[in-house]
């Protein structure tokens, strides 16, 4: 193929898988599933590498150029020929297809021109043994795959020597692990000199060992005559930038973890998640407790939520982004403020997408299970198998979460006699607080065909329940039988093709039915041993009358993205994202059964928003700069019995439409150092549970209106891998959020329910640093986030806290990490590590700071809690074993999080995981 025909393909795939408006597309998408990616650009396109020598390198569509380096082998590994074909004086080639990382480890072997009879199996486990210089693109290490021909030859037959002398004695063939030729590579030229690549040894030129394994050649040493004219043309294949690592050299705002390590711990995507700068996860209890997440100081509905780009309630995950399952995500996308159009969403604070395995090459197969302290069990599985040559794809995985959450509290006991509450706490053990959660789906469709990148259809299934402890947000009256619980169905369909010319289409259908339930019945007041005392005149433990309730609720989503890259420094993206949900409810136990119930009638949003960006890429991708324009549209329907209308059925309407717009920018000074600046007015739109409450704790409010607020970003980025002091990285980050009708959580009345803050502003700066030694021997890594979050009005709600930090949110958090990590303990490809965490939270007031005595204030202390893991990673291609022991709170402190409710204190948990 000539050079200009392989430009030509790769500027088209470049544009047919160009995933994100603000990321660069890869120069090559090689052929043969090596794309792999989902609708919004995951996956690792490959790029080949030129011959040594050649002219030029890879070059991106919007005209990045990075130099290519192939790897170049610099240690072998000896191979046993099997005994069977020693005895039949057999010789042959097999030929390997060899996954390279970025530290030169060969991580994967797969036989792709077999022998049989013993060899395949000998010559891939002495390439999982090889050591190469990485391959690297501008100077960069990167991962990449080569094909690598094993020979097996056999010596000449030679007289009889003592066996400690020579091949011949001991049985064992000479064996020569050759790199097939790069593309452009002249015939009959070296191997070495085309790919970097050990060439083949000489016949019968190394002596054996001892064990009869012959050595692999010196490096350097050149090829047998007439060996190298036999080898097959292959390739070396660079596989593209990680998508995690294009995504943070966007325009864009954003924090990408990869979640590979977090696989092997023990903690939840709450921990997870909260040992990131700008983010804070408290819960209210346990494992599957409600739980708080704020981004930059804003928190619950005002950051949305993600998997693959689905919203999280429309992808079977109800209760939470905390709760969901660790191994079931391979990295966490987190935008700042500033949401790029595709998502076709509404929010303030910014947003959270969480990324599975979207690779959809080969047969693959994972597993983990978790077992802990207070009867805590988590266990996930997963499976993919792709038909190559139908293009036919299959995907299921599963879940499965139990956890007792019976840990100690210290807490004033109520005298069952006298009514009267002790002077000083008591410890017992939480009583009714646990949580289960099962679910699964299955995807099936087809890939890579000429008539669609992608057709997948997956359907869900999940269900949890979940008892309740005490009154949301406040630890001082037992409940013994408050429970609630879901069930959630529901199926997505998602399609992907390039249209031609520059056009790629994604579109996503989606629907999911929930059904929820509330119980809280009780005729019991209980006390905190979980005793019953005495009963009460009414049932119903959170309130009364008692309530047995039943929500049902229909979701529905469609999206279109429309991509257009009329010029290689251009490129133009339309989205345009309808939802609707409608709720119904009703009450199975009703106070006064021949009164209407009051929870007749209908609820419904319809909510609409779509946008246009423009992606401009200029000076050889050193400037890069994203600008949009958004259009919100939402229609709230709600009839039945309305609040403040004193128990009377009404209907009422609401339309809203707003506009916004935003601005993203990047600017690299250097391959190691990059400036951003982000903006934008946003809007959102209030959410169901705001607006008609959740019909158990949470009333509605249908006065809420959108919130509105401008968004400012302002950092930069110095990430030096390369050095002869290991691997250094820094992201600093200044934000602005100038908000106007902030919604929050009132907590501090009978009813709870969400309410108006006319005025807020949250300024502050986050940085995180890590440092990485030379053969990732050690890592240290840290982060400090200081947010000032006040109220800027004298208006409204709360007037007079004008200029006081809005309450119960964390203005000061850190944390900090250090492995240390030794290889080939035990095994060829295994390693050991220990790691220990830690996260300071600063103390901080759960109301306004001038309201009450500053001795009487209720306040949370600072605390400072430690974590300790050790994990053991074993390596044997093509399966991957691990387990961890791991302690959390080490020093049993006692630790408080959302308005002050007790975490568990000391906690153990074990892990083990399997990938194959």
């Amino acid at each position: 193929m000539t050079r200009r025909s392989l430009a030509l393909r790769g500027l088209l795939a470049g544009v047919l898988t160009f995933p994100l408006p603000g990321v660069p597309a890869p120069a090559y998408a090689q052929d043969g599933g090596e794309r792999g990616g989902s609708a919004t650009g995951d996956g690792e396109a490959g790029a080949r590498a030129p011959a040594a020598g050649a002219a030029g390198g890879e070059r991106s569509p919007l005209g990045a150029q990075a130099r290519i380096e192939p790897p170049q082998l610099v240690e072998g590994a000896e191979a046993e020929i099997p005994p069977e074909a020693r005895a039949a004086r057999q010789e042959g080639k097999v030929v390997l297809k060899l996954l390279i990382d970025a530290a030169g480890r060969v991580t994967e072997a797969e036989v792709v021109g077999p022998m049989g009879r013993g060899f395949d199996e000998a010559a891939r486990t002495a390439a999982l043994r090889f050591r190469f210089t990485p391959a690297r693109r501008g100077g960069t290490p990167v991962a990449s795959r080569i094909l690598y021909a094993y020979e097996f030859r056999l010596p000449e037959e030679r007289p009889a020597e003592p066996p400690s002398a020579g091949i011949a004695a001991t049985g064992a063939a000479a064996i020569t692990p050759r790199p097939l030729r790069g593309p452009g590579q002249a015939t009959g030229a070296a191997p070495a000199a085309a790919t970097g690549a050990a060439p083949a040894a000489a016949t019968g030129a190394a002596p054996a060992s001892p064990t009869g394994a012959a050595p692999a050649s010196p490096i350097g040493a050149a090829p047998a005559a007439g060996t190298a004219a036999g080898a097959a043309p292959a390739e070396v294949t660079v596989r593209g930038t990680p998508m995690a690592e294009r995504l943070r050299q966007s325009a864009q705002a954003i924090t990408v973890i990869e979640t590979e390590e977090a696989q092997r711990r023990t903690a939840d995507m709450g921990e997870v998640l909260a040992r990131t700068q700008g983010v804070g996860v408290r819960r209210s209890a346990g494992l599957g407790s409600w739980a708080r997440f704020s981004l930059n100081g804003l928190t619950d509905e005002q950051v949305r939520f993600f998997i693959d780009g689905v919203p999280l309630d429309l992808a079977g995950y109800p209760f939470g982004v905390s709760n969901v399952p660790v191994n079931l995500v391979e990295r966490v996308e987190i935008y700042r403020g500033v949401v790029p159009v595709r998502f076709g969403a509404d929010a303030l604070g910014g947003a959270v997408n969480l990324v599975t395995d979207r690779d959809v090459r080969g047969t693959h197969g994972a597993a983990s299970y978790e077992v802990g302290s207070y009867d805590t069990h988590r266990l996930t599985l997963s499976a993919r198998h792709l038909h190559e040559p139908s293009g036919f794809f299959a995907r299921v995985s599963g879940f499965f979460d139990y956890a007792k959450n019976d840990y100690p509290v210290d807490v004033l006991v109520v005298d069952d006699k006298t009514g009267r509450e002790a002077s000083e706490p008591t410890r017992v053990r939480r009583f009714h607080d646990a949580y289960r959660a099962a679910g699964g789906s299955a995807e099936l469709g087809f890939v890579n065909r000429p008539w669609a990148r992608r057709l997948l259809l997956r359907a869900f299934v999940t269900d949890y329940d979940k008892e309740h402890q005490h009154k949301f947000g406040v630890m001082n009256v037992p409940y013994g039988e408050v429970t609630n619980g879901e069930t959630a169905p529901g199926v997505t369909l998602q399609y992907e093709q390039g249209l031609g010319r520059g056009v790629a289409l994604e579109a996503l259908l989606g629907y999911a039915y929930g059904r929820a339930t509330f119980l809280d019945v009780s005729e019991c007041y209980y006390n905190w041993f979980g005793r019953c005392p005495s009963k009460r005149p009414k049932p119903g433990e959170d309130e009364s009358p008692p309530r047995d309730r039943v929500f049902r609720e229909h979701s529905g989503l469609g999206r279109l993205n429309l991509r257009y890259r009329p010029h290689p420094q251009h490129a133009l993206q339309l989205s345009v994202s309808p939802t609707f949900i409608t709720r119904t409810a009703e009450e199975r136990r009703p106070d006064n059964p021949q009164a209407r119930d009051q929870l007749r009638g209908a609820h419904s949003l319809f909510t609409w928003v779509h946008g246009v960006e423009h992606q401009l890429n200029l000076l050889d991708d050193r400037l890069e700069n994203s600008f949009f324009l958004k259009d919100y549209v939402q229609l709230l329907r709600m009839t039945g019995r309305l609040p403040g209308l004193h128990g009377r059925f009404d209907r009422r309407e609401r339309d809203t439409h707003r506009l916004g717009v935003g601005d993203g920018l990047r600017y690299r000074f250097s391959e190691w150092l990059y400036a951003k600046a982000s903006y934008e007015w946003t809007t959102r739109l209030p959410r169901p549970v705001e607006v008609f409450g959740d019909g158990a704790m949470i009333v509605a409010n249908l006065a809420l209106k959108p919130e509105t607020s401008h968004n400012g970003n302002l950092g930069f980025t110095i990430d030096a891998r390369d050095t002869a002091w290991g691997a250094w990285r820094l992201d600093a980050n200044g934000f602005l959020r100038a908000i106007e009708r902030l919604i929050v959580l009132n907590n501090r009345t009978d009813s709870i329910q969400y309410i108006h803050v006319s005025g807020a502003r949250s300024l502050g700066i986050e940085a995180a640093a890590g440092w990485t030694s030379p053969g990732e021997h050690l890592a240290l890594d840290g982060n400090v986030t200081y947010e000032d979050f006040r109220k800027t009005s004298d208006e409204g709600n709360f007037a007079r806290s004008k200029g006081e930090r809005m309450p119960n949110r964390p203005w000061l958090f850190a944390n900090g990490s250090a492995r240390v990590q030794l290889q080939e303990v035990v095994a060829p490809r295994d390693a050991i590590s220990l790691t220990w965490d830690t996260r300071y939270v600063h103390e901080f007031y759960l109301g306004f700071a001038n309201w009450g005595l500053v001795e009487s204030k209720a306040k949370v202390p600072s605390q400072l809690l430690h974590s300790l893991a050790l994990t053991y990673v074993a390596h044997d291609e093509p399966r991957t074993v691990s387990f961890t022991i791991e302690a959390h709170n080490l020093t049993n402190e006692r630790a408080s999080d959302f308005y002050g409710i007790q975490r568990p204190g000391r906690t153990l948990f074990s892990k083990a995981t399997l990938e194959m």
